[in-house]
């Protein structure tokens, strides 16, 4: 691959964490104090969904650090080994998580009848996105477990 096309994704992962990071330590509590003034039947939720979105930051890290782990190797020319095939695997464990405490928030939100059609819809938005990149990393992961059992088969053959 490319150095360049490498030195952009590097750049993507950053900007993707660092974006994250601002908005978890400076616009979502200003937002859940602001909901929760605005919503005071609904304001004992603030920190329970505030705990939720922050649990889902841990995954999300592990799958940017797994992202960098991955192109480190693609850089390295060690795309085809066991290191980026667990990669891809744990990207995807990742994705699975995220979009299960989403699940688990949409229920439990509307059991408390507090889910609202915004909030469902960016619940839902969330969950598509993570089972979207789940689904893609499983795709490459079958694809590079393939290459990589090939890879073996013509080194035995050589």
């Amino acid at each position: 691959m490319n150095r360049g096309t490498i030195l952009f994704l590097y750049a993507a992962v950053f900007v993707m964490g660092i974006t994250v990071l601002c908005l978890c330590l400076f616009w979502l509590p200003g937002l859940a104090d602001y909901t929760a003034e605005l919503f005071p039947e609904f304001a004992y939720l603030k920190w329970p969904v505030l705990a939720g979105v922050y649990l889902t930051v841990i995954p999300f890290y592990y799958a940017l650090l797994q992202a960098i782990k991955l192109l480190r190797f693609i850089d390295n020319k060690q795309a085809f080994t066991d290191h980026a095939v667990t990669s891809l695997q744990q990207i995807k464990l990742c994705a699975l998580i995220i979009t299960i405490i989403y699940t688990a928030g949409i229920i439990v939100l509307s059991t408390q009848n507090a889910m609202n059609a915004g909030l469902a819809l960016k619940g839902f938005i969330i969950i598509f996105a993570a089972l979207t990149i789940a689904l893609f990393a499983a795709v490459l992961h079958a694809l590079f477990s393939s290459a990589l059992k090939m890879k073996a088969e013509i080194d035995l053959t050589v």
